[in-house]
C-alpha cells in the first residue's frame, strides 16, 4: 500500500533491489548432518534456476564436507555464507583449521581427495582467504542467470 492506503499492484525499484540481492549466513555444528543442513538451507532461501542449484549444492556439499572432515576442530561451529547478487552466487565457509586446501591427485583405490577436483571443474572461480580469528574463509562463485 501507499502512504495513502491504495494498493499498488507494481513492485519499486526497492522491491525489485531486493527480490535480486539474496544473502543468509548461519553457523553448523561439526556433525555429518551439517552438510545437508547447509543443502537444505541453500534450497530453501536462495532462488536458482533448476540446474545451477544442482551445481551449487554439490559445491556446497563439498565445501562443508571439508571444512568438517580437515578443518573444523571438535566442538567448533562452521560458518556458511550463501549470496546471489549480479547473476552470481558466491558460497563461503570459515572453519578454524590451518589446514589449507589444495586440489590433488588421488590414487584410483582412494576414498577421498576428489573434493576440490570438483571444485575447480564446477565453479566459475574459488578461493582461500584468512579470516578474522583462527581458521579460513574457503569461497566459490558460480554464474547464475534469471531472477
Amino acid at each position: 500500500m501507499n502512504h495513502d492506503g491504495e494498493r499498488r499492484d507494481q513492485r519499486d525499484q526497492y522491491d525489485q533491489y531486493a527480490r535480486y540481492e539474496q544473502h543468509v549466513t548461519f553457523r553448523l555444528p561439526s556433525h555429518p548432518r551439517s552438510v545437508g543442513r547447509a543443502r537444505e538451507a541453500l534450497d530453501t532461501t536462495i532462488d536458482l534456476p533448476e540446474e545451477p542449484a544442482a551445481t551449487a549444492a554439490l559445491l556446497l556439499s563439498e565445501l562443508v564436507t571439508n571444512a568438517l572432515r580437515h578443518g573444523s576442530p571438535p566442538g567448533r561451529e562452521i560458518s556458511v555464507s550463501l549470496r546471489r547478487s549480479d547473476g552470481l552466487l558466491k558460497m563461503e565457509v570459515e572453519d578454524a583449521g590451518d589446514f589449507l586446501p589444495r586440489p590433488r591427485t588421488p590414487g584410483v583405490d582412494d576414498e577421498c581427495g576428489r573434493g576440490l577436483a570438483l571444485i575447480v571443474a564446477l565453479a566459475d572461480d574459488w578461493g582461500v582467504a584468512p579470516r578474522q580469528g583462527p581458521g579460513k574463509r574457503v569461497w566459490v562463485t558460480l554464474k547464475v542467470s534469471g531472477p
